[in-house]
C-alpha cells in the first residue's frame, strides 16, 4: 500500500515558490524521504536528489561548491545533518539573482542541523515539521481504523506492517536503532544506556506535567541532565512539549510544560502494550489517546507548534489544548468516552480564554451540538469536522 500524502506536497511547494531552501524536519522514519520523492514527482523542470548516508552521493559532494553551484531547478539533499558545512554555501547560492536552483534539505532534526541552518540562513530558509501518517491519508486504505492508528502510531512502516506482531517488531527495532546509532550520530558521546532509561520512563510519565526534581531523581541525576535529556528528544521529534499558555487573569496559572511520546505507537512500544484489547485496559491508554489526538487534530488543522498550548489552574480549571492563530482561539478536550458531557471547566475555559470554539473530541460514533459554540466530534469524524486553517 502506498500513501500519498497530498497536503503536504502542496504546502512545501508554496514554500518553495516563496523561498530558495526548504527544510523538512522530523523523526527518522517518519517519511521525509518518501515525501520529497512526490515533491520531484510533481516538480516542472530539472531535479535531482543526493542522499547523504549514500557514499556514492557522498562522493559526488566531496566538492559540494563544484556540484551545487551548477545545479539547477530542484536539489534535494536527505540527512543534510551529515554534511553541515553545506550551509555556507547555500547562503551564497541563496542570494543569487536570478534564482536557478531551489534546495530542499531533509533533516532529522539534529541541534546541529538546527544551529547551521538557523546560523546560516536565517531569512532564506523556511521549515516544514512532518509528523506520522494522520487519519486524513489512510482513512482510504484497507484495513483502516482510528483503533489501529493509535496502537500502531503513524510512522508509515508501522502502521502499513501485516499484522500488529509486525507493526511492534518495526516500532520496538526503531527504539534500538534510534538509541545506539541516530542518537550518537547526532551527538557523539550521548549516554545512551540513560537516555533508554529516561525515554522508558517519559512513557509511564506521558501526559503529564514535566517535574524535572523528581524525574532526576528517579533517574538519579541532576536536574540538568534530566533537561538536556528532554530537549535533545524532543529535538530529534520522539518527544513533544505542550507548553503551558498564560493570561493575565486573577487565577494561578500552571507554568510548567507537558510531556508526550510524539508517537502513540512508540508509547506503546515503550510500555509494552500489544494489542488493542492490552490498550484499552493499560492505565496509560486514556493519556496516548489524548497524546494520538492532540497530534491528529494539530495536523488536520496545520498548525504550528508555536501555536499549539495547554491550560490548566491551581483551581483545577484545564484544557488539553489551545490553538491560537492571530486572533483565533480554538480549545479541544480529548475523551476516550464515547458521551462527553460539558464540564464547569469547559464553561470555564470558554470564558477566560475567550474561545472562538470549543471541540470535544471523543471516542463514539456520532457528532453533535453541545451548546453555543461548543460541539462533540467524534475521532473517526475528525478529519470532516475539524476545517484546516487558511
Amino acid at each position: 500500500m502506498k500513501v500519498s500524502r497530498s497536503e503536504h506536497v502542496r504546502t512545501i511547494r508554496a514554500l518553495l515558490r516563496d523561498n530558495p531552501v526548504v527544510a523538512i524536519l522530523g523523526a527518522r522514519q517518519v517519511g521525509k524521504t518518501t515525501l520529497a520523492r512526490q515533491v520531484l514527482t510533481a516538480w516542472r523542470g530539472k531535479k535531482v536528489l543526493f542522499d547523504l548516508e549514500d557514499p556514492v552521493d557522498r562522493r559526488k559532494l566531496e566538492d559540494p561548491g563544484l556540484v551545487l553551484r551548477e545545479a539547477q531547478g530542484l536539489v534535494v539533499l536527505d540527512e543534510v545533518q551529515r554534511l553541515p558545512e553545506v550551509f555556507r554555501l547555500l547562503r551564497v547560492l541563496a542570494d543569487r539573482r536570478p534564482v536557478t536552483a531551489r534546495f530542499l534539505v531533509l533533516g532529522s532534526a539534529s541541534p546541529e542541523l538546527l544551529r547551521q541552518s538557523s546560523e546560516s540562513l536565517a531569512g532564506r530558509i523556511a521549515f516544514h515539521d512532518l509528523d506520522g501518517l494522520h487519519q486524513g491519508e489512510v482513512a482510504n486504505l484497507r484495513g483502516y481504523s482510528v483503533d489501529r492508528l493509535w496502537l500502531r502510531g503513524g510512522f508509515p512502516a508501522s502502521y502499513l506492517a501485516r499484522n500488529d506482531d509486525v507493526s511492534l517488531r518495526w516500532r520496538q527495532d526503531f527504539v534500538r536503532t534510534f538509541l545506539q546509532q541516530d542518537l550518537p550520530a547526532l551527538q557523539p558521546g550521548v549516554p545512551t544506556a540513560q537516555i533508554e532509561r529516561f525515554w522508558l520512563m517519559l512513557a509511564h510519565w506521558h501526559g503529564n506535567l514535566w517535574n524535572a526534581a523528581e524525574l532526576a531523581r528517579s533517574l538519579g541525576t541532576g536536574e540538568a541532565v534530566a533537561r538536556r535529556h528532554l530537549d535533545l528528544l524532543a529535538q530529534t521529534f520522539v518527544l513533544r512539549v505542550l507548553p503551558p499558555w498564560h493570561e493575565n487573569l486573577a487565577k494561578r496559572q500552571v507554568k510548567s510544560p507537558k510531556v508526550y511520546i510524539a508517537d502513540s505507537g512508540i508509547a506503546h512500544a515503550l510500555l509494552g502494550i500489544r494489542t488493542h484489547d492490552e490498550l484499552i485496559g493499560h492505565p496509560k491508554g486514556g493519556a496516548t489517546w489524548e497524546g494520538f489526538l492532540l497530534t491528529q487534530v494539530t495536523q488536520r488543522l496545520g498548525a504550528r507548534r508555536e501555536e499549539c498550548f495547554f491550560w490548566s489552574t491551581h483551581q483545577g480549571a484545564e484544557l488539553d489544548l489551545l490553538v491560537v492563530r492571530g486572533k483565533r482561539r480554538i480549545g479541544f478536550e480529548m475523551k476516550r468516552s464515547e458521551a462527553p458531557e460539558v464540564t464547569k471547566s469547559m464553561r470555564i475555559a470558554m470564558q477566560d480564554l475567550g474561545l472562538d470554539e470549543l471541540v470535544v473530541l471523543h471516542g463514539g460514533k456520532d457528532s453533535w451540538a453541545m451548546g453555543e459554540r461548543m460541539r462533540a466530534v467524534a475521532a473517526v469524524a475528525l478529519p470532516d469536522e475539524i476545517v484546516p486553517f487558511r
